[in-house]
């Protein structure tokens, strides 16, 4: 049992890696945002990897359940920014009015992204 005991508390201290989501892509916070100009006021949003890039913080999205009948994922988000760590939870679903758009709600709040154009190569 010790033994066990040990390797379970071994891969709780391990950082969460990062994977890619569902959801990963550059997207518009308004029509008139910038799309090259990532976590900035008047620019866009980023899910890389499982790691959501707002204005001024990031957040890993870790934990993720999918919603049962749901296009949606929610997720546990470990924030940091403005010298500050939080932990808060957060779904992300697939708009289905907007192809390739987000809906990503947080307590108390709704946001609607629709997804930046991919630059050619």
């Amino acid at each position: 049992m010790g033994r066990r005991f040990a390797s379970a508390l071994a891969l709780m201290l391990v950082p969460a890696l990062a994977i890619a989501t569902p959801y990963d892509g550059t997207y518009r916070q308004n029509a008139n945002s910038e799309c090259l100009l990532v976590g900035a006021d008047g620019g866009s949003l980023k899910i890389d990897d499982g790691i959501f890039y707002g204005v001024e913080m990031e957040c890993r999205m870790t934990r993720p359940v999918t919603v049962v009948s749901m296009d949606a994922t929610l997720y546990t988000m470990r924030c940091s920014g403005n010298d500050q760590i939080w932990s808060e939870r957060a779904m992300v679903m697939n708009d289905a009015e907007i192809d390739g758009g987000i809906i990503m709600i947080w307590d108390g709040y709704a946001f609607r992204y629709t997804r930046c154009d991919e630059p050619a190569e």
